[in-house]
Parts: C-alpha cells; structure tokens; sequence
C-alpha cells in the first residue's frame, strides 16, 4: 500500500499514532512524505532517525524548513526565532542525519500522483517538473554542495524562463517546489502571503487554480500551505493540515481504488 503523509515538522509523537493508525507495515507498504520533515515542533532528530531506519520503505521531498536546516548547518544562513533546529545541530549523529537529509527530492511520482512540497508553475507539465527538480537534487548531493547552498536564497527570479541558467535557474526551481503559493497565470511568483487562498493577491491566485497550467487533469500531492488546510479532491490533496500548529497529522492512502484519509489529532507547540 501506498500512503502519502503531510508535514511533520519535528513531530515524532503524532507521526508514531499516524504510523499505529495507518497500521504501517515496513515489508508491505510504502510511506511518502510530503516535505517538512523537522523545525518547529519538538523532535526533530527522532522524526530523522525514525525515516532513516524505515529504509527503502520511505522516501520523502525536502521543504523550506528542510532546506533551512541544511543552510544553517553550512554556516551560511542564521537560525531564525522560533526555530528547534539546535538537537540536529548538537546531535552526535549530525553528519549522518544531514547526509540523509540531502538525499530527499524536491519532486517525486507515487502511483500517478505527481508530489511537491508546495506546488507546480503553470508552464510546467510533470515531465520537466521532474526533470528540473533532479537537476537540484543532484547539487544536493554532490561535492559541490558546500559551494551550492550560499547561493539557493532569494525571490529573484520572480518568474521561469527556460532560458535560464545556473543560480538563477536553480533558485527558482527551489522557490517553485519549496515555497509557492500564490501566482500569476504567467508564473509570476508572489512569497509574502501565507494565509490561506481567499488572502491572494490581487492579480494572483493559487498555483492550482490557474486555469491554463500544464498539470491541469494530473493527480497532485502537496503539504507546505497549512493556512490553506486540507484539500482533497481527486487530482488535488494538499496535506499540511497544521500538526506543529495544533491541528492534525494527515495521510492519505492513494492505490487499492477508493482513497483512504487518516488524521491523527496534534497538540499546538
């Protein structure tokens, strides 16, 4: 069985009765996270450690919170108030826990579901949504790491272009898989909003109302908005339903025919 799980954001405890309640067999099943995976809530290192023995049976995208994590690690960015990221960081175990981190994708397929983190640019169908996001991942995980991630923040460019290269080309796919909500139908990025969809912008909607994106009709997943709240129609499941925030810890259960919601109930932090 295929599961689909929204952010967890460092939240080990829920994330255990989500496990009990899906009754989540590591021979049998596999587990796809949506992105988030540690900060904000109170057990970042066990929700790594946890995924990391879990093996082949999970595999997970990074977020901006995951991302965040990797900076601030590097040196290059500071820890911001409200962050509980300093167990990874004091951890004995830190080397590991952050190579395992960089091994996440920034976009992934799970039995016809096309997964990002936080959305998908009207001009982009899944193929090149796939295709871009390798390129990053590939970074992510290289020698050039080191060298890469001073330079993965920033809102410019504010749109693709296919002609783009290098920093620019790799930031906004960073800032399209990572952190989009709201845009225009040209793909026109906007990154100061987070409340929910009836707070766009004028000129600007939610990514996956955009009427003319290339997606259009392709099943997508995706976590990262928890102000939008739970969403599931059948081409669309967005599953931050706001865990860290008191809300609740949500799956989705995507083969066997009938789609299957689970949620567990979180406290706030």
């Amino acid at each position: 069985m295929h599961f689909l799980i929204g952010d967890l954001q460092g939240c080990l405890e829920p994330f255990e009765r989500l496990l009990a309640e899906i009754g989540f067999s590591p021979s049998r099943d596999r587990l796809h996270v949506l992105g988030d995976l540690v900060n904000r809530g109170p057990d970042s290192v066990g929700v790594l450690q946890r995924l990391r023995a879990m093996g082949d049976a999970v595999s997970f995208l990074l977020g901006n919170h995951d991302l965040h994590l990797l900076a601030v690690a590097a040196g290059v960015r500071p820890p911001h108030r409200g962050d509980t990221l300093q167990a990874v960081l004091a951890n004995p175990e830190r080397d590991a826990l952050l190579r395992f981190l960089r091994g996440g994708k920034l976009a992934d397929r799970a039995h016809g579901w096309l997964l990002a983190h936080a959305g998908v640019l009207p001009q982009w169908d899944a193929e090149q949504t796939l295709a871009l996001a390798a390129e990053v991942e590939a970074l992510l995980r290289s020698d050039a790491f080191d060298d890469f991630v001073p330079r993965l923040y920033g809102n410019t460019p504010a749109r693709w272009d296919d002609s783009l290269q290098g920093d620019d080309r790799w930031r906004v796919i960073i800032n399209v898989l990572t952190r989009l909500r709201f845009c225009t139908p040209d793909g026109t990025m906007e990154f100061k909003v987070k409340d929910g969809a009836a707070a766009a912008p004028p000129g600007y909607a939610p990514w996956f109302e955009i009427p003319s994106r290339c997606t259009a009709g392709v099943p997508i997943a995706f976590g990262h908005w928890s102000t939008l709240g739970l969403i599931d129609r059948p081409d669309l499941l967005c599953l931050d339903t706001g865990c860290v925030w008191g809300g609740s810890l949500s799956a989705a259960r995507i083969d066997g025919g009938r789609r299957e919601l689970f949620q567990v109930p979180c406290k706030a932090r």
